[in-house]
């Protein structure tokens, strides 16, 4: 099947990407789905820092690579041996295939499943192989779903089905900023009641942990972040205060919990030092691997406070993504605040400078347009 989609050709093109171009939007070759793949349709797709820092070359990804892992989509074919989805089935496609039986699989969603981690480096599809391909040469999938395209193949384990009425947008985020920082609330450190919680970056990933931290019971929510419109908007969506870092600094801000979302040794460093003694640091950017944190291992042992790393928000997404919905259907988590806006395919290497920026809160490329 020919499809259209946004190809990286080489890691490390400097910005303005709509100069440099990293991201070529052109025709691809997506063959059948086997064994327990599904073919999809996308419906709209997330620009995510998790894309730029393959674009920028902070995570090092083998290329040509289709990139794209934040998305939502409807089932057009399915393969013989797939037991979860049907054709029309709407879904949330998700970056961390779960083959729910490693050991890593059995950790209740604490640790990344081991042949899903290695299919997404390899940028294979966790059945084994690759179903993209450009003028007879394999194209590697990002994530086990490349969703900058018209049409993708994923594994039906990279998928949770969502109901009819969920709007495009709003499943499409469910796939990572949701997952990765709600999830970073409601399983790595739930807060309890009278607790402070405290979001560092406010990209797409930070505000649904602040949305998420609000929607709990008895809970104060504190935002950090150096860009006004993101500390308006924090404290639209119900956060009790929204500062800048060195406004924070000055006024002594500490948390029960506090969220790392920005993705830099520095931000570590300063979630660490925000964090109340007995409460947890939970960090779920991804800095560059040369990027090293300094913190003091007497704070952590004195203060008897706690360090925990979180992948996809350690959730389970087909048990988590049912939650969120929850959460959105009762007005408690207005995932859509967090579209800054859309575009078409063909703008997406723009649409990163915006990104780049901090100009943009999330992106969404819309295939409906």
């Amino acid at each position: 099947m020919r499809i259209t989609g946004a190809v990286l050709e080489e890691i490390g093109r400097p910005a303005p990407y709509a100069d440099s171009v990293p991201l070529t939007v052109c025709d691809l070759e997506l063959a059948p789905p086997e064994g327990r793949e599904a073919r999809v349709r996308l419906e709209a797709a997330g620009l995510c820092h998790s894309d730029l820092s393959v674009i920028d070359g902070d995570r090092r990804r083998p290329v040509p690579m289709l990139l794209g892992h934040e998305a939502s989509a409807v089932v057009e074919e399915v393969g013989p041996d797939v037991a979860n989805l049907a054709v029309g089935d709407r879904v949330v496609m998700t970056f961390l295939p779960r083959c729910g039986v490693c050991v890593a699989c059995l950790t209740n969603g604490i640790r990344p499943c081991i042949p899903g981690s290695h299919a997404n480096e390899i940028g294979e599809l966790l059945g084994g192989g690759r179903r993209l391909s450009r003028d007879g040469q394999p194209v590697n999938h990002h994530l086990g779903v490349s969703a900058f395209a018209t049409h993708a193949v994923v594994d039906e384990r990279s998928v949770v089905p969502v109901p009819p009425d969920v709007p495009a947008l709003v499943a499409a985020l469910l796939g990572c900023a949701v997952l990765t920082g709600g999830g970073a609330v409601l399983n790595a450190a739930p807060p309890r009641p009278g607790d402070t919680v405290v979001v560092v970056g406010l990209g797409g990933v930070g505000m649904a942990a602040v949305m998420t931290a609000v929607a709990q019971p008895d809970v104060a929510v504190i935002g950090v972040d150096d860009v006004p419109a993101k500390l308006t908007r924090a404290r639209e969506l119900g956060a009790a205060h929204a500062y800048s870092h060195e406004e924070a600094k000055d006024a002594g801000v500490l948390g029960d919990v506090v969220v790392e979302a920005a993705g830099t040794a520095a931000a570590f460093e300063e979630a660490v030092a925000m964090t109340q003694a007995g409460g947890a640091t939970v960090t779920v950017g991804l800095p560059n691997p040369d990027d090293l944190a300094t913190i003091s291992s007497l704070a952590l042992v004195g203060g008897g406070r706690r360090i925990i790393g979180s992948y996809l928000g350690s959730c389970v997404p087909a048990r988590d993504i049912p939650r969120f919905l929850d959460l959105w259907r009762a007005g408690k988590l207005p995932v859509e605040q967090d579209v800054s806006g859309t575009l078409a395919l063909a703008d997406i290497n723009a649409g990163f400078d915006g990104l780049a920026s901090e100009t943009q809160q999330r992106l969404v490329v819309d295939f409906r347009r």
